[in-house]
């Protein structure tokens, strides 16, 4: 018996696949630290936990499909803080930003569509995509000039009359770059030309540094019958696991399209809801301390990095990810050999090689990427065994 072309087709995440290496050296008592994955490590606001407790029901039901409405009302009300008015026509609470993509590509797309990305790309993009049967065009974003958007003039040779959408990152995982004026300006150009959804990938929206300004395409009023958000809880407020995302359009007909989606999947966990919203309800001033300390980590990460021979980047201005060029050929036989062939004094690091963060196939091979979550000692401990590791790699 075989399994689906479609599941064939899909690649393993890079960001994960490797993980049952790092399992095997913590078996031998090798410590790891976790530059691979997106897992913050700032505590997960008390009153999340708090509002579950206040849970009294004598049966956990089925929540309602779109989600909770006092959830959504909150979540509308942290969207005012960006210019955005919504209602609850224009929201629907999903399971964790993932399936916000996923039921929006399945609303928008048939087989054999297309939809256009900046790349690098967060990879878990490509799993989204090939189950829906869409194809992912790339257009290729550089270090050298901050990952800025190309020109207009670059995306028209990969547009076709099976272009459906772009989809963007910002802040972006894994560049950390952030949309400026210009960049706005491409999109919308675009996306009137040629009739494009813009779907707007804004998980990281807090996490912008330097005094910089985040931008949603969203608050252009000419665009908002066509631009899709993609949000979640996990990065902003440290709940990962809980699962809670939600899309948000002003397009009520494409809201109701993916609402039958919603429907046929019956609902998100209720319990979960219940802590989400009293996450939203969190005061602005809540991410104060959350950004300094990121910020912090990123100049650390970043001084640190620029003191290794070798190594390239550029510093990020927004989510908490860097991408960095490492003096070898091959990131990903370099991430294996630390997990497997090396360590310094009973301790290593592992990282996400990001040639899969690319369609553009030899590109990429020699990077990683790097998310700044753990704290600054670590994070220079976790240097420290990165300049050896090189080091003794080269010799080998």
């Amino acid at each position: 018996m075989q399994v689906s072309k479609r599941i064939q087709n899909l690649q393993a995440s890079p960001i994960r696949n490797l993980v049952p290496l790092a399992d095997a050296a913590k078996e031998k008592g090798t410590k790891v630290y976790h530059l691979n994955i997106g897992q913050p490590d700032i505590e997960t606001p008390s009153v999340f936990f708090d509002a579950i407790k206040t849970f009294d029901k004598n049966i956990l039901a089925y929540a309602n499909s779109r989600g909770d409405k006092d959830l959504i009302g909150s979540i509308i009300k942290y969207y005012k803080r960006y210019n955005l008015d919504f209602n609850l026509e224009n929201i629907v609470i999903t399971n964790g930003g993932s399936e916000a993509i996923s039921l929006t590509l399945t609303a928008i797309t048939d087989y054999g569509d297309e939809i256009i990305i900046p790349e690098p790309y967060y990879t878990n993009y490509n799993g989204f995509a090939t189950p829906c049967g869409v194809n992912i065009k790339s257009i290729t974003t550089k270090a050298e000039n901050g990952f800025k958007l190309p020109d207009v003039s670059e995306w028209e040779k990969l547009i076709t009359d099976k272009t459906k959408a772009i989809l963007i990152s910002n802040p972006c995982n894994p560049t950390g770059s952030n949309l400026d004026e210009r960049e706005i300006e491409i999109i919308k150009e675009l996306a009137f030309k040629y009739n494009l959804y813009v779907i707007c990938d804004e998980v990281y929206r807090e996490f912008i540094y330097d005094g910089d300004e985040f931008r949603s395409v969203a608050t252009i009023k000419e665009l908002q019958d066509r631009v899709i958000i993609i949000d979640s809880i996990s990065k902003r407020f440290s709940a990962c696991g809980a699962r809670i995302g939600n899309i948000a359009a002003f397009n009520v007909e494409l809201i109701n399209s993916i609402m039958k989606l919603c429907q046929a999947r019956l609902c998100v966990p209720t319990i979960e809801q219940l802590g989400a919203r009293a996450l939203y309800e969190l005061p602005s001033n809540y991410f104060d301390f959350v950004l300094v300390e990121y910020k912090e980590r990123r100049d650390i990460l970043f001084e640190h990095l620029m003191k290794i021979e070798g190594i390239k980047c550029v510093k990020p201005r927004g989510a908490f990810y860097l991408m960095a060029d490492l003096p070898v050929e091959d990131a990903t036989d370099f991430v294996k050999f630390l997990l497997t062939d090396f360590s310094d004094n009973g301790e290593t690091v592992m990282m996400t090689p990001t040639e899969k963060f690319y369609s553009t196939k030899g590109v990429g091979k020699n990077q990683v990427r790097l998310a700044y979550i753990l704290n600054k000692t670590d994070l220079i401990r976790s240097m420290e065994i990165l300049k050896k590791g090189l080091e003794s790699y080269k010799n080998r």
